[in-house]
């Protein structure tokens, strides 16, 4: 697409967000407002470059072309995003801008605008993401309970009211295979479905290591008249994986061990997630006014058992013989439920001779959390269950392990936002508003039997100014501060309080001739951090940290047929004060760096088109990830994950309209590298160079 017609199709996608449309084709603009007539949630009627916010889209296309299957291998696509312990694999955990939140639970997003993640629904899938929204800095004052550095919105696909589909099989390295499809139809003028998913069974380059999954999501989209239409959504989910905590990094040499290298239990039976969920919207057009409200439910279950290295130092042998290995072993059952409404009302109207673009809404929700643990643990003189770490042996049987959680925790949670955008000029443009939330959380400890209760209530303010030199060119600033309620209890037993952040950024959004992009600016400041107290077995409050840096993003097209993406962040999270990380009870000096945190983060993609070339509608390309050393254990300030440089290939070629292949290798230059850790005991590494094969077949 060249510069012209992308020109031509802002003015498209301006007009879709002050109308109401019910069926539009896909675009790659990253204005995606109303990809097939379904309004997005804390949007209201002004347009995204007119809005003081950073917000960073990856494309259905871009999914493509580097053939990722989970939200996690999305994180590999964007420097904003820093991976974090993911709990063997078994969850998403981020950071972005260098803050991260409860490390005990998955990692919070939105699906459509509905909080999603931390309901142990497994690693998400992609085969029903139609882009992904990484909106940037805290967005409680809008969003309520959003991560501290940034809220990521996935946008899943909707139906569409003429047939279109595809099939798509792919094989790959490690004994890897997944069908995955998509067919979307209308039922009648007024009703339309869609149906999408995947069936996934692979191996791994660790030993032993085995994964499947089934994921289906079916959707309708009902027009019940020119201005109001209902959309339902369901999701299906089942997951089963070993769990894995990595390799040791053997008195600190990282590359002490092949990577391959398994230090669990192939007995130990898979973890097993279950998930069902549902969504309902119902959108209203009443002139240049639009509401919006739906309901979203969640259930899962997680159910795990696991051989983990035991990390804390006074009962763990490696220590001493820097061979054997002691090893916990762990029988987890997490059941989650988690229900969530919501209403709001945008449009515009005109007071004291200026435009207001008004935003209200109000939304609640519950989550139950029912969690049962039973643990076992080493002590220095028990080496029954330990393994030797270079030539390991398996088959032991397992200790009988002693209760550590068994604990019922409801949270309930209600808010409601307003923001006011008003044009003072036709360049000047402030945005004020905020978030009054307050929420009640109950947890009955069955152990002791004793229960804990919190209410506690806040408000979140946001404001910011644009300036908008010409349709090409903006810049803003903004400031904003939000929270997020953290779950379980301290050693006392007393809840949380919540994480509080705040953040400010200076930017400029740009689009030329050659190069489109922006620039940004941040600083932020979080409280009530929370760690794990691996003596105790439960969670403490850290403290203080804060995040500086800055974002680059630039795209362009060097040719007709050659395109470009270029992406930087440099990122300097540390603590805000001297702290004890409870972890391992060792003094954490002010300005100590933040675990599995880059400095330095990078991403490049180009791509060129073919048809000039052949007589197909071909692409090749290549991208290359750049990650910075971090720290990869808080108790040995010199352990650091070393930097490392992915290069990755991917090719599309079109046999005909209907038939493609696709070859895709990752790691080209077959580097080893490290993805996260949580210390030198537990140690992510990468992936090795790896392949996938993939024909797809659209109809």
């Amino acid at each position: 697409m060249n510069r012209y017609q992308k020109s031509a199709l802002s003015v498209v996608i301006s007009a879709i967000l002050t109308s109401s449309v019910y069926a539009t084709t896909e675009s790659p603009n990253i204005e995606k407002i109303s990809v097939s007539g379904v309004r997005q949630a804390f949007r209201g009627d002004v347009p995204l470059n007119e809005q003081p916010q950073s917000v960073e889209f990856i494309s259905a296309e871009t999914l493509n072309d580097a053939g990722v299957t989970t939200l996690s291998d999305i994180f590999d696509l964007t420097p904003s995003i820093a991976e974090q312990n993911d709990f063997g694999g078994l969850w998403e955990s981020f950071a972005i801008r260098g803050l991260v939140g409860d490390e005990n639970i998955p990692s919070g997003f939105l699906i459509n605008g509905f909080s999603s993640g931390r309901s142990f629904s497994g690693v998400r899938d992609t085969s029903n993401i139609d882009y992904v929204e990484i909106m940037k800095g805290t967005g409680s004052a809008l969003y309520g309970r959003s991560e501290p550095g940034g809220t990521i919105n996935i946008i899943t696909k909707k139906p569409k009211f003429e047939q279109q589909g595809y099939v798509k099989v792919t094989a790959g390295s490690w004994q890897s295979y997944r069908a995955e499809g998509d067919y979307t139809n209308a039922i009648s003028e007024q009703l339309a479905f869609r149906v999408n998913g995947a069936v996934e069974d692979s191996e791994s380059f660790r030993d032993y290591h085995e994964s499947n999954k089934t994921v289906l999501t079916p959707s309708i989209l009902w027009i019940i008249s020119d201005n109001t239409k209902l959309n339902y959504e369901l999701e299906y989910v089942d997951q089963s994986s070993t769990f894995d905590r990595g390799i040791v990094a053997i008195d600190g040499k990282i590359d002490a061990l092949p990577i391959e290298t398994f230090l669990g239990e192939p007995s130990d039976k898979p973890t097993e997630v279950n998930a069902i969920s549902h969504q309902l919207t119902l959108e209203h057009q009443i002139g240049q006014w639009s509401l919006l409200t739906g309901f979203s439910y969640n259930d899962s279950e997680f159910l795990s058992e696991s051989s983990d290295a035991e990390l804390a130092p006074s009962r763990q042998v490696y220590f001493i013989d820097g061979v054997t290995l002691s090893r916990q072993h762990n029988q987890r059952d997490f059941q989650t439920n988690y229900m969530s409404a919501r209403v709001e009302v945008s449009g515009s109207v005109e007071a004291a001779g200026l435009t207001h673009h008004l935003l209200i809404g109000a939304d609640a929700s519950k989550f139950d959390f029912d969690k049962h643990w039973y643990r076992y643990r080493p002590t220095l003189d028990d080496t029954s269950y330990a393994i030797n770490m270079y030539n390991p042996v398996y088959g032991k049987t397992a200790p009988e392990g002693s209760l550590l959680f068994d604990s019922t925790e409801v949270q309930h949670s209600y808010g409601v936002y307003i923001q006011d955008q008003i044009d003072i000029t036709e360049q000047w443009k402030i945005q004020v508003g905020g978030r009054y939330d307050w929420f009640d959380q109950r947890i009955d400890n069955h152990i002791n039997l004793t229960q804990s209760e919190a209410d506690q209530s806040t408000f979140s303010p946001r404001a910011g100014v644009v300036y908008a030199h010409s349709d090409d060119l903006q810049l803003y600033t903004s400031y904003s501060e939000g929270f997020r309620p953290n779950s379980g209890y301290d050693v006392n037993g007393d809840a949380f309080d919540p994480e509080e952040t705040t953040s400010f950024e200076v930017g400029v959004k740009f689009n030329t001739h050659i190069v489109s992009g922006s620039l940004t600016v941040f600083s932020a400041e979080k409280s009530n951090m929370l760690s794990t107290d691996l003596q105790a077995g439960i969670s403490r409050a850290l403290g203080e940290v804060t995040s500086e840096g800055v974002e680059l993003e630039l795209h362009g097209d060097i040719t007709d047929q050659t395109s470009f993406d270029l992406a930087y962040t440099y990122t300097d999270a540390k603590t805000a004060k001297d702290t004890v990380n409870t972890d391992w009870w060792v003094s954490l000096p002010k300005g100590s760096p933040l675990l599995n945190i880059p400095k330095h983060s990078a991403n490049a993609r180009l791509k060129r088109d073919l048809s000039d070339l052949i007589d197909s509608n071909s692409t090749i390309g290549m991208s290359v990830q750049y990650v910075g050393e971090r720290l990869g254990e808080v108790i040995d300030p010199t352990y650091y994950l070393p930097s490392y440089t992915l290069v990755n290939l991917f090719a599309n070629y079109h046999v005909n309209d209907d038939l493609s292949v696709q070859f895709v290798v990752n790691n080209v230059l077959d580097k080893t590298y490290y993805a996260n850790s949580y210390s030198a005991i537990w140690t992510q590494p990468g992936e090795p160079v790896n392949y996938k094969v993939s024909l797809n077949y659209n109809f």
